[in-house]
C-alpha cells in the first residue's frame, strides 16, 4: 500500500523521517506547562503549571505569505519558521498575553526533508525567542497541489493573560506618549510588492544587496521578523504600557488605530526613528510615495507601544532593557471632526533619498 501510495506522490517514509527529525527541535521548546513531546493526536497544557489563576486565553493564527517564495527562490528555508512564530505571537502580546503553545501547518507538493528540518528549525528558534512550546503540527504532502519546490505555511498559537491584566486600549488617553520599537526589516508582508520591485531592478536574489553589500539580496529580505514579546511583556507587567499594535499588513496608518479608543488618534514625527536602508531603496525602486509606504509596510516600526507620558521614560527602559531599540515617535491626540487617526509629520523630508 505504501509503495502505491509513495507512487502517487505521498512518501510516507519521508513524512516519518521527518518527525524523528524534528523532535529533539520541538523538545528544545519544552517549558513550564508542557513537555513540547510530539507523537500525540492533541497536545496537552497545563495552566496551573504554568502560575496561572484566573487566565484569559487569547488564540492567534497567520501566515507567512509571500515572502515564502523568496525563501524558495533564494533555497534558504532556516528563517521563515522565525517569521510565522513571530507574526503570530507579536499579535498575542498586544492583548498582553504571555505565548503557551505553538502549532504549525506545512503543506507541500513533494516532501524535501532537508528543507523541511531547516523550516522546523526555525520555527523551534522562534518558540525559544517567545517562550512558548512547539507542542505538534501538520505536514502535509499534496501532489498536484503545489508546483515543484513549493510550499506554505501557516502558525497558530495560544497564549494567556490573567483577566484583570488584558491590555484593550480602552484607557488610553489623549497626551499618551507613543514609543516605536525598531524592525529588523520588512518583517513578513508587502512582500507581493517587493517581488515586484526586485524583478523590476533587475536584480536576482543571488545579487549583491543595494544597501548590505555583505550579503546577498535574498539574505537581506529574507532577515526574519523580530519578535518581540519578553521585552513588551516586561514593560506591560511593570504597569507602564496601556496599549500595543503590532505593525503588519497596513503599516502604521491601519494598525495603530485598531487599538485606540473611539474619538483619539497619534501624531507621529518621521523624524524621530530611522527609516531602514531597505524601505529607501523600495522607494527609489518602486516610486511609491512617503505615505504609500506607512500604509504598506512598517518603515522600522515593528511595534508600537503607548505609555502614560508619566511612566514613558520607565516603559523606555524597560524595553532597552530587552534588547529593543526604543524610539519616542509621537503623542495620542483627541480627535476634531474630519481629523485622520493616524498623521505621520515630515515623511518627505526624512525619507527623502
Amino acid at each position: 500500500m505504501s509503495d502505491a501510495y509513495k507512487q502517487a506522490g505521498v512518501d510516507i517514509d519521508a513524512g516519518n523521517a521527518l518527525v524523528e527529525a524534528i523532535k529533539p527541535l520541538a523538545r528544545s521548546t519544552a517549558r513550564s506547562g508542557s513537555d513540547a513531546g510530539l507523537g500525540g493526536f492533541g497536545a496537552l497544557f497545563d495552566l496551573r503549571a504554568a502560575g496561572y489563576q484566573d487566565p484569559l486565553l487569547v488564540a492567534t493564527t497567520d501566515g507567512v505569505g509571500t515572502k515564502l517564495k523568496v525563501a524558495i527562490l533564494a533555497n534558504r528555508h532556516d528563517t521563515v519558521g522565525i517569521d510565522l512564530v513571530a507574526m503570530c505571537v507579536n499579535d498575542l502580546v498586544v492583548q498582553g498575553a504571555e505565548p503557551l503553545l505553538f502549532l504549525d501547518y506545512y503543506a507541500t507538493g513533494k516532501l524535501d526533508v532537508t528543507a523541511g528540518r531547516a523550516i522546523v528549525a526555525g520555527i523551534a528558534e522562534g518558540c525559544r525567542q517567545a517562550g512558548c512550546a512547539l507542542v505538534g503540527g501538520e505536514t502535509a504532502e499534496m501532489p498536484g497541489m503545489y508546483s515543484d519546490g513549493d510550499y506554505d505555511l501557516a502558525g497558530f498559537s495560544v497564549g494567556a493573560v490573567e483577566r484583570q491584566h488584558a491590555l484593550t486600549g480602552s484607557t488610553v488617553q489623549a497626551g499618551d506618549v507613543v514609543l516605536g520599537l525598531a524592525s529588523t526589516g520588512v518583517h513578513s508582508n508587502g512582500y507581493s510588492l517587493v517581488r515586484k520591485l526586485v524583478e523590476k531592478s533587475g536584480l536576482g536574489y543571488d545579487s549583491a544587496c543595494p544597501w548590505d553589500a555583505s550579503k546577498t539580496l535574498g539574505e537581506a529580505l529574507l532577515t526574519p521578523t523580530r519578535i518581540y514579546v519578553k521585552s513588551t511583556l516586561a514593560a506591560v507587567r511593570a504597569g507602564t504600557v496601556r496599549a500595543l499594535a503590532h505593525i503588519t499588513g497596513g503599516g502604521l496608518i491601519e494598525n495603530i488605530p485598531r487599538v485606540l479608543p473611539d474619538g483619539l488618534g497619534v501624531a507621529l514625527d518621521a523624524a524621530t526613528w530611522t527609516l531602514p536602508p531597505v524601505f529607501s531603496w523600495l522607494m527609489k525602486t518602486g516610486g511609491i510615495a512617503p505615505y504609500e509606504m506607512a500604509r504598506t509596510f512598517n518603515v522600522g516600526l515593528g511595534m508600537v507601544v503607548v505609555v502614560p507620558a508619566d511612566k514613558a521614560d520607565e516603559a523606555a527602559r524597560i524595553l532597552r532593557e530587552g534588547g529593543e531599540t526604543v524610539y519616542t515617535v509621537g503623542t495620542v491626540t483627541a480627535l476634531k471632526d474630519g481629523d485622520a487617526r493616524v498623521t505621520v509629520a515630515g515623511m518627505d523630508a526624512a525619507w527623502a533619498s
